[in-house]
């Protein structure tokens, strides 16, 4: 493969792998791009934050760009990337067209993470107590924007299967422009596995995620109003350790330690907290995606009990590690049960284990992956004559989303 390809990133946010799974899979695709020979260059018209990664350790170039300011022009022009990946649609929807512009030739990447249309049109259908139906999707506004996006782009990477079915079936999505790439892991090592804590070594139920996650702060609220009640009458001296990046004062208003319910804010070593807790708990009722938090608790032995949401797309026909359930009743008995068990509590960690050796190790994707890019690259004029709407959304976005542009470059003047 060509060794020399300028890639170019641009990041909705600076990557902060320790805060989010979203952080986490920017650092697994630039890991691809480096290992590969490839120079990136990651650009965000993001602020720094405290966590973000130090690009530069991984031989990445680091750029700030602004938006709406043909400055973005100038630089796009002068890198000349061969291979331009958008972090999220509204990165596609800011740049894509100066890409386009500028650097026709290129191919254009778009990850989009979760699919954001899903995860809101649950959120909404959750919030005026009805089910979801796929129906919602076409009322969401973002839908409009986040498949026009993908339309546009000529290859999207997808993390979980249930969407790309559900990108095929409901909108039409030609498979061509779709990608399969789950979250990327390294195999777990037997000497790794040993060194785990043990079942008796290990004490509390746990829960991990981003506080500015919508979904996260739900299932916070849920457990604290629900569940525990519930798994406090089978365990009146439980302790549920609740950790997250960005809590908000509501969330650190929830703080109970009379009865065991522990807001403790952002996790340093995300890893060493859920390996030394002995079940975690993730009742999603909305989100979409697969979720980091599951794949961390099964890398560190952890078997969880999550929802037919949290679990969705991760781990195919084979057993889930712990147990699935929408019933709050059933989650706290489960979650009971897990923490007692030592025997299912084993068999539980090993079905996780198996998860990741035959859905997510890098090694099964990573190679795949870039003899994909490459094929596109190769015949990319016949690829974009094969997807003729995302032409003329291209065309039109031109048009429309460039002027609007200029005149709030012009205004800023």
């Amino acid at each position: 493969m060509n060794a020399n390809q300028q890639v170019l990133i641009i990041g909705f946010v600076w990557p902060e792998p320790n805060s989010s799974a979203a952080g986490g899979r920017m650092v697994q695709l630039i890991s691809i791009f480096v290992a590969q020979g490839f120079e990136v260059t990651f650009a965000s018209p993001a602020m720094d934050s405290d966590y973000m990664i130090d690009l530069n350790s991984l031989g990445v170039s680091k750029k700030s760009i602004a938006l709406n300011c043909s400055s973005f022009d100038v630089f796009v022009k002068e890198l000349n990337p061969s291979i331009v990946l958008f972090d999220r649609f509204m990165m596609e929807e800011q740049f894509g067209w100066r890409v386009a512009e500028n650097c026709p030739d290129a191919l254009r990447l778009l990850d989009t993470e979760d699919l954001h249309c899903l995860r809101l049109a649950r959120q909404k259908a959750f919030k005026e107590n009805r089910p979801f139906s796929t129906d919602d999707l076409f009322v969401e506004e973002v839908a409009k924007r986040e498949i026009a996006s993908i339309l546009r782009c000529d290859v999207s990477l997808m993390i979980a299967e249930y969407e790309i079915e559900l990108l095929q079936t409901v909108f039409k999505i030609d498979s061509s422009l779709l990608y399969y790439l789950p979250l990327l892991l390294e195999s777990i090592a037997d000497s790794t596995i040993q060194k785990l804590p043990s079942f008796e070594e290990r004490n509390n139920f746990v829960f991990i995620g981003n506080f500015l996650h919508e979904p996260n702060w739900n299932a916070v609220q849920y457990l604290k109003e629900t569940i525990w009640p519930l798994i406090l009458k089978h365990k009146p001296v439980a302790v549920l350790q609740i950790y997250g990046a960005y809590p908000s004062q509501k969330v650190l208003q929830l703080h109970q330690p009379k009865v065991g319910f522990h807001i403790m804010g952002r996790a340093d070593y995300a890893q060493e907290i859920v390996r030394n807790a002995r079940v975690m708990l993730a009742p999603l009722r909305f989100g979409a995606g697969i979720k980091g938090k599951l794949l961390e608790a099964m890398q560190c032995g952890t078997p969880s009990v999550t929802t037919t949401i949290g679990a969705e797309s991760m781990c195919g026909d084979l057993p889930w590690s712990g147990f699935i359930t929408d019933d709050a009743q059933v989650f706290a008995d489960k979650a009971v049960e897990l923490y007692n068990d030592k025997q299912l509590w084993l068999k539980t960690q090993e079905n996780g284990f198996d998860i990741i050796e035959k859905r997510y190790l890098k090694s099964l994707f990573a190679d795949d992956f870039l003899q994909h890019i490459l094929k596109v690259q190769i015949d990319l004029k016949q690829h974009r004559l094969h997807n003729f709407i995302g032409a003329l959304l291209q065309h039109h976005t031109l048009t429309s989303t460039k002027y609007m542009s200029r005149w709030i470059e012009e205004k800023n003047k």
